[in-house]
């Protein structure tokens, strides 16, 4: 998970902070010199952890800090503030034309994901925002390059315009074209990548830039090299004038140090990170959000967020209706099951969820085969047996079992996590129940309901 070493460091310094009670001008310095070794430690580049600790260290060590009656959360307070205004204080958008398609083009060196991510940007762009984009290929080097981009858009349902081998700059052009004629309002060049900053990428990088005046130059950095997409960062934007940075992979770097070194070291705000290899698997970046995680606070707002996108708003009132009257039934069980497996990634999650709660769910996941299995067993039920699983007995059981192909215990094991999420609910539906939109208080979180395991799978 991002930040996780990060996180931790700076949490256990805090703890020891809060554990003082009174703090001491001194007793603020130590705790410096650890935020200062943990950024450090997380990759973070030497100027700006040197910056950053120092503005932090003189907010800190004033007498509103120091002689306030909560010091420790004080100190904590200003480090949120300050690690916010590093990572660029607020979340920057793409910019759209105002007449004509909006032109992305996107720059990068080799392996750093950038025609996977690209279509990625595309498909959120058409997902969130209604947009029509159309994808270009401009890399006409790399092998399988124009096959690659084509079946992630016919994947995302994106339509891909490509020439083969014509130069780049005229199929930048023509795109353009196609683009005005056909509807499209966003255009999303890959460009071609090199394994360093050469002359010749960079020429070519430019001939495109001034053929076809893009609105935006989003320059696509892997996480995982740490001061080496800093130091691309700022080669890119020399030679070509980026507007801002697209991270990946942030969900595999557990230091986080290029997405806390990038816009102070070039002053280009990054606007997206890619958290995973699925399709979906990319957000926009919020620095006060981030901020929140990496001090063990959590993201509620990306959680409720992810939740909403997966719930319909009458399906939920009707749930929720269900709830309140513990009459929650297996086809209401199954539906939340897929809710939460579309939310993504359940270690993604962990790091939205304050403190306890995400260390929790850490490491549980989604089983797939168990989620399948679960399907099939509602799915071979009657309409009266989803409805009032209590009528099923020994015979319908293995009816049931033998109807999706699997044991008698799979089904008793089924029906088990049901009488404990109806337990459970029962216990919320005093005055006090109140769920997340589309989650209807699944306690799947536990990482021990049918369908979810621990590391290795639940059985």
């Amino acid at each position: 998970m991002a930040f996780e070493g990060l996180s931790e460091k700076l949490n256990a310094t805090f703890k020891r902070l809060r554990g003082k009670g009174r703090l001491s001008e001194s007793d603020v310095r130590e705790g410096m010199r650890e935020v200062r070794l943990a950024l450090l430690e997380a990759d973070v580049s030497y100027k700006v952890v040197k910056d950053f600790v120092a503005r932090v260290t003189e907010r800190c060590v004033g007498s509103d800090v120091l002689d306030s009656l909560t010091p420790a959360q004080q100190v904590v307070k200003i480090v949120n503030e300050e690690l916010t205004a590093l990572m660029g204080g607020a979340n920057a958008r793409l910019t759209m034309a105002s007449k004509g398609p909006t032109i992305v083009m996107m720059v990068g060196l080799q392996g750093a994901g950038k025609t996977t991510n690209g279509a990625k940007l595309a498909g959120l762009m058409h997902r969130q925002f209604g947009k029509r984009p159309l994808l270009v290929a401009c890399d006409v080097y790399r092998p399988a390059a124009i096959t690659q981009l084509q079946v992630v858009g016919e994947q995302l349902q994106i339509p891909v315009f490509e020439m083969g081998q014509e130069n780049p700059v005229t199929i930048a052009q023509e795109a353009l074209k196609y683009a005005k004629d056909h509807g499209h309002d966003m255009v999303f060049l890959d460009t071609a990548g090199r394994l360093h900053i050469d002359e010749a990428l960079m020429d070519e990088l430019k001939a495109i830039k001034s053929a076809v005046r893009p609105t935006e130059i989003l320059l696509v950095v892997d996480a995982m090299t740490g001061q080496d997409a800093v130091n691309a960062a700022g080669a890119f934007d020399e030679a070509l004038g980026i507007d801002g940075v697209m991270l990946t992979k942030l969900d595999g770097d557990a230091r986080g140090g290029a997405a806390l070194s990038i816009r102070a070291s070039t002053g280009k705000p990054i606007k997206f990170v890619g958290t995973g290899e699925k399709l979906d698997q990319i957000e926009l970046f919020h620095p006060e959000r981030m901020a929140s995680r990496i001090l063990g606070m959590g993201d509620m707002l990306t959680f409720i967020e992810k939740a909403e996108q997966q719930y319909d708003e009458k399906q939920a009132k009707k749930l929720e209706e269900k709830l309140r009257k513990n009459k929650l039934t297996l086809s209401d069980y199954l539906e939340q099951l897929e809710q939460l497996q579309g939310m993504g990634d359940l270690s993604q999650i962990a790091g939205m969820l304050p403190g306890g709660m995400g260390k929790q769910l850490e490491g549980a996941e989604l089983d797939g085969k168990q989620m399948a299995h679960t399907k099939a067993i509602i799915q071979s039920m009657t309409p009266l047996e989803r409805e009032n699983p209590q009528i099923l007995n020994a015979s319908r059981k293995r009816r049931i079992a033998a109807g999706c192909g699997l044991e008698v215990v799979d089904v008793n094991r089924l029906l088990k996590s049901f009488e404990m999420l109806q337990q459970l609910t029962k216990s919320m539906t005093k005055g006090k129940f109140r769920g997340i939109p589309g989650m209807g208080g699944m306690p799947a979180m536990s990482g021990k309901m049918h369908g979810f395991g621990r590391k290795k799978r639940f059985k």
